[in-house]
């Protein structure tokens, strides 16, 4: 405790001493550090350099080195012993700060201004203060404009892309805290605030930018989160008091007709992390093939989605996103740029694939196998209870559909669909049905055994059939861009195991616990889909529930602004407590997809990765020892917590990330001047 106490107050003492303007020191003379004196940090490497076979981009040729960093220490620039790298080695078991992330205002100097200046030098311009995506709806940040807030208000729920082109909107606005939002999503605010909001994003789009970033965030014991779109359930990409980088703009895209790594022989093609689903699906397109990716349109592919594993359209013929990627690189937690793949880091190349987000670097470009354009048969339909068709009558024609997914997804088929009474009727569409390399003629000779059942019930569906030549215009018709932003709904999944429809006593259980989610008024939004491809798959850190999966079903838990915190939480709490455990309860031996899952999953861990934890968790304290990389339910985040909480039980991402055990004993302010 006391040597602890000493080497805090060393730290301080250290920082007390940094210049209170930023200067360089050349020849003797003292010089004021700006554009004109000092160029952002990096050396230009060559692009051959990767241990992968692909070249590495321009932006990735751009590195920060020790070289570039003594040189700035020659100069006696301000502040640049916060950039320096990080030994794993040598690293403390817990940050001489203290038990908590830092928070800005503390004694340290984030975010202040001549920190920040030096920084946003070695940068190149590319720090950015927040300003909430919403903000030009009030006051507070002096940038209110009625027709700024119309156009964001019209666009917020139905247009994904402004949210992913903002450097720090994100789906996930309840856990965030809601804090600046148009009047349509709450209608009770007063005000903007910047909530969990990041206090700073840098704008990435070399390797040198991460590296500083992540330097910086370490050195300063700050919380660090990474954005890519935001798309993610749990609000992995925000955090309170952060810094974040914002991959986005990493668009690089390079095609390769013959491309070797390790065993693979074949086309490929190298993304920059900022990559999304339909840029990436439209240049698969272009050069005549198609890629393993999501479903939604403004997904980011090699982010999150891909470290996560990743289920696509694709799954059942090919497998996961995850299985396809050769190679990647990645800036890790002390600083350093790599590559992983089979030969180069092949532990660190296992984890990524499937490991999650947030956890054991920065990815800045992924290798990924491409495949041989196909065509597409799609089939949609909707039925309805009504007059003339009982809830009964609704629930047998739904599990006759039920019992053969074993059969469609060895055809490599998929579908998404929906179950809800949200309108006063069971709801059931088909959204669709889609069967990759099958022509119409054969999806009708799969499907005809459920359309007889469902015909001698006395229902006709009348499905609509589509052909289509290739993938990329079946996907682009059938997915329309995704819904955004609702703090209204909280979701939770799982994954539902062949060995369910193998039994039948086990195949009731399981539609009845599907059937109870939807019958006392939840939305069931699935996906008969199974990523055990006959081909096979790699080792890779890919949640095993995902290869004995032939159901990923989500339950949504949903309320109305008019209802009492007391009543939302009763439907929260039902989601995890009640639907959760029916769902768990027939699949005890299977897991959840970490990328859509219960914000607050019993077990994580098991639910999520399996008997592959372990060897993920270690890992990550070997790469990361000093916890740079923090996300909810992220590998190694049980150690931590957040201060406060939502509805009781939910984390809230606007409030103090400390280590476990410690948030109870709220951390004391040093009373050292601020070095800004």
């Amino acid at each position: 405790m006391f040597c602890g106490t000493l080497l805090r107050v060393g730290l301080v003492l250290a920082l007390s001493r940094l210049g209170f303007a930023q200067t360089i020191v050349v020849n003797g003379q003292v010089l004021s550090a700006n554009e004109s004196t000092v160029h952002p940090a990096f050396v230009n490497v060559d692009p051959s350099s990767s241990n992968a076979t692909a070249d590495l981009f321009l932006g990735e040729t751009h590195q920060l080195t020790d070289a570039v960093l003594a040189n700035l220490t020659n100069l006696g620039l301000t502040n640049i012993v916060l950039f320096g790298f990080g030994d794993p080695a040598t690293a403390p078991n817990q940050s001489i700060i203290g038990p908590c992330k830092t928070f800005p205002g503390e004694f340290v100097v984030f975010p202040g201004d001549i920190t920040n200046r030096v920084f946003n030098l070695l940068l190149g311009g590319s720090l950015i203060k927040t300003k909430p995506l919403a903000s030009p709806c009030y006051g507070d940040y002096g940038n209110q404009d009625a027709a700024k807030c119309a156009e964001i208000t019209s666009h917020w729920s139905d247009d994904s892309y402004i949210h992913t082109n903002d450097p720090t909107s994100i789906n996930a606005i309840l856990f965030e805290g809601t804090s600046c939002v148009p009047h349509t999503v709450n209608p009770y605010a007063l005000n903007c605030t910047i909530g969990a909001y990041p206090a700073m994003s840098v704008n990435v789009t070399t390797t040198s930018q991460i590296q500083l970033a992540i330097n910086l965030a370490r050195n300063l014991n700050l919380r660090l989160v990474i954005k890519n779109t935001g798309h993610d359930y749990s609000a992995k990409s925000t955090g309170a008091g952060s810094l974040s980088v914002w991959t986005h703009n990493m668009k690089d895209i390079k095609f390769y007709e013959s491309y070797e790594e390790g065993s693979y022989k074949g086309p490929a093609f190298k993304m920059g992390a900022g990559v999304q689903v339909f840029e990436a699906y439209k240049a698969a397109h272009e050069h005549n093939v198609l890629i393993v990716g999501a479903e939604g349109k403004s997904v980011g592919l090699t982010g999150g989605y891909i470290l996560g594993g990743g289920h696509s359209p694709l799954s059942s013929l090919y497998g996961m996103a995850a299985d396809q990627v050769l190679s990647m690189e990645i800036v890790t937690a002390d600083g350093r740029f790599v590559t992983a793949s089979e030969t180069s880091n092949p532990e660190l190349f296992w984890a990524l694939r499937g490991g999650g987000g947030s956890t054991y670097g920065v990815v800045t470009s992924m290798v990924i196998k491409a495949f041989p354009e196909i065509p597409v048969t799609t089939m949609t339909f909707s039925l309805s209870t009504g007059e003339n068709l009982s809830p009964d009558q609704w629930w047998e024609a739904v599990r006759a559909y039920f019992d053969d997914f074993i059969k469609y997804t060895e055809a490599g088929n998929y579908a998404h669909f929906n179950l809800n009474t949200s309108s006063g009727a069971y709801v059931w569409d088909m959204a669709p049905w889609f069967a990759p390399n099958m022509s119409k003629s054969e999806l009708q000779a799969l499907a005809a055994p459920f359309f007889k059942k469902v015909g001698d019930l006395g229902i006709d569906l009348k499905p609509v059939y589509q052909e289509y030549t290739n993938f990329y215009d079946a996907w682009d018709k059938s997915f329309p861009l995704e819904l955004w932003g609702s703090n209204l709904a909280r979701y939770g999944s799982r994954l539902f195991p062949r060995e369910n429809w193998e039994d039948p006593a086990k195949l009731s259980s399981t539609f009845d616990a599907i059937r109870y989610v939807v019958d006392v008024g939840a939305v069931v939004s699935a996906y008969n889909v199974a990523p055990a491809p006959k081909s096979g798959y790699p080792d890779n850190a890919i949640n095993p529930a995902w290869r004995n999966a032939v159901l990923h079903a989500v339950d949504i838990a949903a309320w109305s602004q008019e209802m009492t915190p007391e009543l939302i939480t009763f439907w929260s709490t039902q989601l995890t407590a009640i639907w959760g455990a029916r769902w768990r309860a027939v699949s005890p031996s299977s897991g959840a997809y970490l990328g859509e899952a219960d914000y607050i999953e019993p077990d994580f861990q098991q639910s999520f990765w399996g008997d592959k934890y372990d060897r993920l968790y270690q890992l990550k304290r070997k790469l990361d020892p000093w916890d740079v990389f923090y996300a909810q339910n992220a590998v190694g985040s049980e150690n931590w917590e957040m201060s406060d909480f939502i509805f009781g039980a939910l984390p809230s991402q606007n409030s103090r990330l400390c280590r476990k055990g410690t948030n109870h004993n709220p951390w004391r302010r040093s009373t050292t001047k601020t070095v800004q």
